[in-house]
């Protein structure tokens, strides 16, 4: 079967623009292990997770932001979900914490998560329904279009980064050559009143006319 010019971009830009993150690791006893990352605002991040069973010990896992608050949480997880919206461009954290009876000797515990977020976050298979009325590639065209804005967004944020950064630049500049300005002057003043001290020093010892 051939394929179109169309569902050819489509594959390959579903191939290349994809934004999932899958980590796997052991988790030891008592020990809480975080994923950091810094997200734009209005960004929805999913994630599946999956625990290893070990008798008598218990994962918990939290997400929470740079100030501390809580964006979702779960205690004695073993295979499940989550899913929260960025409200400003932060960073993020995503912990999960192993806790073991003090009588028991604890095992590590191999954990998985993979995480997405923006557009593979969202949930095009609902739009294959009957009320919605569109084919697979009319489905696979909308989510072509939400990776292009993801990107003329992502973009945007770039450019206003990359000029506050060179407005920090700038000031900084300005500031550094002020200060040293600064400096020179009192350098100067301070060998000035110094020549001019040991001069009145010398007259009044005489050494000098």
């Amino acid at each position: 079967m051939e394929m179109d010019f169309t569902t050819l971009v489509v594959v390959i830009i579903s191939v290349f623009v994809v934004d999932v993150n899958g980590i796997m690791w052991k988790l030891q006893p008592n020990v809480q292990k975080c994923l950091k990352e810094e997200l734009q605002s209005d960004v929805l991040v999913t994630g599946d997770y999956e625990v290893q069973d070990a008798p008598g010990q218990k994962v918990d896992y939290v997400v929470r932001d740079s100030k501390g608050h809580i964006l979702s949480q779960k205690e004695d997880i073993s295979r499940g979900k989550f899913s929260f919206v960025t409200e400003n461009y932060d960073s993020f954290e995503i912990c999960f914490i192993s806790r073991v009876p003090p009588q028991q000797r604890g095992i590590a515990q191999e954990v998985s998560l993979v995480t997405k977020r923006g557009v593979e976050a969202k949930n095009y298979e609902g739009l294959l329904g009957e009320a919605a009325k569109l084919k697979p590639l009319e489905v696979e065209l909308k989510r072509l279009e939400d990776l292009s804005d993801a990107i003329v967004q992502d973009f945007s944020q770039m450019r206003r980064r990359e000029e506050e950064m060179r407005d920090t630049n700038e000031s900084t500049n300005s500031r550094v050559l002020y200060f040293s300005i600064f400096s020179m002057c009192c350098l100067l003043g301070l060998a000035t009143w110094q020549v001019l001290y040991l001069r009145r020093f010398f007259k009044a010892k005489k050494l000098i006319e």
